[in-house]
């Protein structure tokens, strides 16, 4: 069975994680998630989005 989950899914579980169980604060949460959504608008987004589909491709393997 094969289970798909976006990203962004994947990466709020680990910010909820961060501020359930290693005590982070909630602010700094939403400062980094602003960040990204600042850092979206720069030249450097399409560097940043071919790396992160390059890195999940590694992890997922190669499903030919």
């Amino acid at each position: 069975m094969t289970v798909s989950l976006p990203l962004v899914v994947v990466l709020g579980f680990v910010a909820w994680g961060a501020v359930r169980f290693l005590g982070v604060r909630v602010w700094i949460v939403v400062l980094i998630a602003l960040f990204g959504f600042w850092l979206s608008r720069t030249f450097l987004a399409p560097a940043i989005e071919s790396g992160t589909r390059s890195g999940v491709s590694v992890i997922n393997g190669s499903h030919t």
